[in-house]
């Protein structure tokens, strides 16, 4: 009978880097994605001041920060 191994952590270790450095990455292109929609329907429907800039911008953060927060404790829990 083959017993299965389980990985040892310095083999975690690089393929955790790898998710971890992505997440920076895919923080920035939410928050980007939801600037440039409130700077499009700021410009498309306009007022005294960009809210939709900065009410999609804000809640893009949150959704951003909230699928870090859902990945990491995913990394931790392996």
């Amino acid at each position: 009978m083959k017993k299965n191994k389980k990985p040892s952590k310095k083999s975690k270790q690089p393929n955790n880097l790898a998710r971890l450095s992505g997440i920076g990455l895919q923080m920035g292109a939410t928050i980007f994605l939801g600037a440039y929609a409130g700077k499009w329907l700021d410009q498309k429907y306009p007022n005294e001041k960009n809210w939709f800039t900065i009410g999609l911008t804000l809640l893009f953060v949150a959704i951003a920060l909230f699928n870090v927060l859902r990945q990491v404790n995913k990394i931790n829990e392996e």
